[in-house]
């Protein structure tokens, strides 16, 4: 099955810098463009980057300029370097793959319409 594991998160001081990574199994890696959320308590998922089948990058307003993500399809993994890291960052990152991700199974291949979700990875930034 689908499976998206995070890790990287951390304690780190404003204007520190983490590198988040994603593991991703049980799909075809380059099937699907892949993005990682952020939630922070009391506050709704936020869409903070995302990068498609091609490789072509997207960032929320408020970390363009401070993050870059990529994918590694050798590895099965995708990336998010935040620099100049602010409090206002603080918050359980997710990485999300889907929709339209290519499964297989004994030999049978399907698109599906669903987002998967990994379970996320702790940012804290202390001032």
């Amino acid at each position: 099955q689908v499976r998206l594991v995070e890790s990287g998160g951390g304690s780190v001081q404003a204007g520190g810098s983490l590198r988040l990574s994603c593991a991703a199994s049980g799909y075809i890696f380059s099937s699907c463009g892949m993005a990682w959320y952020r939630q922070a308590p009391g506050k709704e998922r936020e869409l903070v980057s995302s990068i498609n089948s091609d490789d072509i990058p997207t960032y929320v307003d408020s970390v363009k300029g401070r993050c870059t993500i990529a994918r590694d399809h050798g590895r099965n993994m995708v990336y998010l370097q935040i620099n100049n890291l602010e409090p206002e960052d603080t918050a359980l990152y997710l990485c999300a793959a889907g929709p339209r991700c290519l499964t297989c199974s004994g030999g049978d291949c399907a698109i599906t319409d669903l987002t998967y979700w990994g379970q996320g990875t702790q940012v804290t930034v202390f001032s």
